[in-house]
């Protein structure tokens, strides 16, 4: 076919250049693994390098170049809007800044300022808000205890993401939505990613324990639980049953064979309704030992429609566990709530023409540090 005809016509071309030539041809894909391996050849596509999704530092250096003809505020920090964005893309970034603008220049504002970025990040991850979408009392209510219950088993699991921010407001498709905030890390435990599912399935949780039924609102939460699951047992060696074993095969193209017997398979899917389960029962758990601090939580989003990580840490005190982007990003908020005390201090303050040259000096020293 024609695609054979083009690839050969490449090979042919690119054996055709004389050692001294001095050529160096670049190419880049996101499948490098149906490449045919005529072109993987040494002396043809013989080195990869493999470009992964941005770390903290490198995201702070991307949004300097997408910002740098930005008109922002003074209150903008680039290094926290790095840490607000974990997991997003070059591309993902670009666009961040873009719809920022685009929503100050829909409200008038003469610079974009921090909110506008929030508001960029939520609505590039979870879609545009529908305010307007009719949603009875008991749909709510629902909704509400829903992704409290999300909230409060991810608060209080050591190893599960913690949450920074829920609404009952519809995005999109969804009709609630909670942003968390993954620690960036190169390998994951079994602990973390049970600790993953057992928070990803405390919404159906808190639905069955509070209202005595469950609804169709956890069918993303039961695909993602499934699909973890499925590759934690056949993909990642983590079941007793099946061992240290895994049936991943990166070159498998399309996923035609299947390296293991009808009896593995049935073995397969036994661990992993076995695990789904267990992580479900030790979600209802935790929140009928924390029902106190559920019901406050639901009720609060049922008021606020939106809640922030600051209200579960006055209901449930401070997290277990160590997230290193959740403690930059509440001591980036210290540090602005200092420099703003700071400035109202400093406002309070009657100016003075009089007064020694040690007293200067100190004021000085306080402007500098400032």
């Amino acid at each position: 076919d024609e695609r054979e005809n083009t690839l050969n016509q490449l090979l042919t071309e690119m054996d055709g250049f004389d050692t001294n030539s001095g050529v160096i041809i670049l190419a880049a894909t996101n499948r490098a693994e149906i490449l045919d391996s005529a072109l993987m050849r040494a002396g043809r596509f013989d080195r990869q390098i493999h470009l992964e999704l941005p770390d903290v530092k490198e995201r702070e250096e991307i949004f300097q170049v997408h910002t740098k003809n930005l008109k922002m505020a003074s209150s903008v920090k680039i290094d926290f809007l790095a840490k607000q964005t974990p997991g997003f893309s070059g591309a993902d970034i670009a666009n961040v800044c873009n719809e920022a603008a685009l929503i100050a220049a829909r409200n008038d504002k003469k610079e974009i300022d921090k909110q506008d970025f929030l508001d960029a990040v939520d609505r590039i991850i979870g879609g545009l808000e529908k305010k307007n979408k009719i949603i009875s009392e008991t749909e709510k209510r629902t909704i509400a205890y829903h992704e409290a219950g999300h909230a409060t088993v991810s608060w209080l699991l050591e190893y599960a993401n913690p949450l920074l921010k829920v609404t009952i407001i519809p995005r999109g498709k969804a009709l609630g939505a909670a942003w968390y905030l993954p620690e960036e890390r190169s390998i994951t435990t079994k602990e973390q990613l049970l600790d993953e599912m057992c928070s990803t399935l405390g919404g159906r949780a808190s639905e069955e324990i509070n209202f005595g039924k469950v609804s169709t609102g956890a069918l993303n939460d039961l695909e993602r639980v499934t699909k973890q699951a499925i590759a934690m047992v056949s993909f990642y060696g983590m079941s007793s049953d099946i061992g240290n074993l895994s049936y991943y095969n990166s070159t498998d193209d399309y996923g035609f064979t299947k390296p293991y017997s009808d009896k593995t398979a049935e073995k397969i899917d036994a661990d992993v309704k076995a695990m789904v389960e267990e992580q479900y029962e030790r979600a209802k758990e935790v929140l009928r030992n924390n029902m106190e601090g559920l019901t406050q939580l639901a009720e609060t989003l049922l008021e606020k429609e939106v809640i922030f990580s600051d209200d579960l840490e006055r209901i449930f005190g401070k997290r277990k566990g160590e997230n290193k982007a959740l403690d930059a990003i509440n001591e980036a908020k210290e540090q602005e709530k200092a420099e703003a005390e700071k400035q109202t201090a400093d406002a309070d303050v009657p100016s003075t023409s009089s007064g020694s040259d040690g007293e200067t000096e100190n004021k000085n020293n306080e402007i500098s540090e400032s």
